[in-house]
């Protein structure tokens, strides 16, 4: 909480704590497309920052469950867009 509280921006007068990022909006996920694509830049986050070569490699990545291993957690990697 001392960490979320240090980097709160001073002009987020509305709270003590700052959670998210600046600059992050939300963005609807309108089709498997869309999906496919954030699943794969979350995934490829690790690699990016040069913690691992591959994304399968980040211990807790669901990399892992999409590449057929065994990961932390169990994974649903069938998802479905509801349009409106």
């Amino acid at each position: 909480m001392d960490q979320l509280a240090f980097y709160k921006k001073a002009h987020k007068t509305g709270s003590r704590y700052q959670f998210w990022q600046e600059g992050a909006h939300p963005e609807q996920i309108s089709s498997d497309e869309m999906m496919r694509v954030k699943v794969e830049y979350i995934h490829n986050n690790p690699v990016e920052r040069g913690y691992v070569d591959h994304p399968e490699h980040w211990r807790y990545s669901s990399a892992r469950n999409y590449g057929g291993k065994r990961g932390g957690l169990d994974v649903c990697k069938q998802w479905y867009v509801v349009v409106k």
